[in-house]
């Protein structure tokens, strides 16, 4: 297993270094962050300033090497960068320091703040809003998926795969548009729902608050297309394990149908459906760009919108690298569920 993890986490590196190779080069270079960090009236010293502060009078290799030193867990900075720059870590050395230290997403044109806290502040919204989509879809899809298996050929089979490829064949922002304004507007006096809204509101009187109310319609739009790929790969699989003698000796020794199913079916069966749950959760925290936009939702998605509306960068570059960490890092947490739901499966 330790083989494993670290031929894992060696290939998790590569593919990030693939990642910022392709997120520097893509955007490094379109306009010009001087003019965007100062607009059309600053001067030719100020300009030129700020262009030497963010490497940019550096051959563009320079400035990827400065780039990947910013990022890297490991780097070597001078006392003014540690200082200008507020890198937070374990430095030594003299002038020229080397030490273990947060990855540096630099700064946000626009606002001046360090992008990665723009980006923390907004990663808890994105996280609460997947996670609450991944819930609804997990449940009522295995849920669906299991009365479609145990039903078969009736209509209740038939209703169930009806709904899978529908929610399936929708795309998500159309569902969202059609639920913001079916529930939140047209039934908000009744449903007590908003178009949009965030995890916490402020109130002057009462100060911060919780509105969980503000999660559901979101959660439901961003859950829909899961909850339909789960239901169907829950009723293929199910039916697979049914017909299997393990099953019928299992009902030979006098055991219930809800604990053949359940205990036994069913368990044996999740295996393609953990395989959707962590790629769709994967997906989910990349992909809540347009249901955090429409629903108003503080996230990375709607952040990260803001700041292509903006031509601010940095948030970006920094968006799609930690995005795609957690790509990474949830597809390595699913090999260790095949392994606990499984037996069967081994890591090595």
């Amino acid at each position: 297993m330790t083989r494993y993890f670290l031929r894992r986490s060696i290939y998790g590196l590569l593919v990030m270094l693939g990642v910022l190779v392709v997120v520097f080069f893509l955007f490094q270079g379109f306009g010009d962050p001087s003019r965007l960090i100062m607009g059309q009236r600053a001067d030719a010293a100020t300009q030129e300033n700020i262009r030497k502060e963010l490497y940019l009078d550096q051959p563009l290799w320079k400035q990827f090497v400065y780039y990947l030193d910013d990022l890297s867990p490991i780097g070597i900075h001078s006392r003014k960068e540690i200082a200008e720059k507020g890198l937070r870590g374990l430095f030594v050395g003299g002038e020229t320091r080397i030490g273990i230290k947060w990855p540096y997403l630099r700064r946000s044109y626009q606002t001046k703040r360090d992008v990665g806290e723009i980006l923390m502040e907004a990663l808890p919204g994105t996280i609460v809003l997947a996670v609450a989509a991944m819930i609804i879809a997990t449940l009522f899809g295995v849920l669906l998926g299991v009365l479609a298996a145990l039903k078969k050929n009736t209509w209740m089979d038939s209703s169930a795969i009806f709904v899978s490829v529908l929610g399936i064949s929708v795309p998500s922002f159309f569902m969202g548009i059609i639920i913001a304004y079916v529930f939140g507007f047209l039934l908000g006096p009744y449903t007590g729902l908003h178009i949009t809204g965030r995890l916490f509101d402020t109130d002057p009187f009462s100060g911060r608050q919780l509105q969980l109310a503000n999660l559901i319609l979101p959660a439901i739009t961003l859950g829909i297309r899961p909850m339909a790929i789960i239901a169907q790969l829950t009723r293929g699989a199910l039916l697979d394990e049914l017909d299997k003698d393990y099953i019928r000796t299992a009902y030979a020794k006098g055991l219930g149908g809800r604990t053949v199913v359940w205990r036994h079916g069913l368990r044996n069966a999740l295996n393609p459906v953990i395989t959707a749950v962590t790629g769709w959760f994967a997906e989910l925290l990349a992909g809540a760009f347009f249901a955090e936009y429409i629903f108003g939702w503080h996230g990375i998605g709607k952040v990260t919108v803001d700041a292509l509306e903006k031509l601010d960068f940095p948030v970006v570059m920094g968006s799609v690298l930690i995005t795609s960490f957690f790509f990474i890092l949830i597809g390595l947490l699913a090999d260790l569920l095949y392994g606990w739901v499984d037996p069967r499966v081994a890591i090595t």
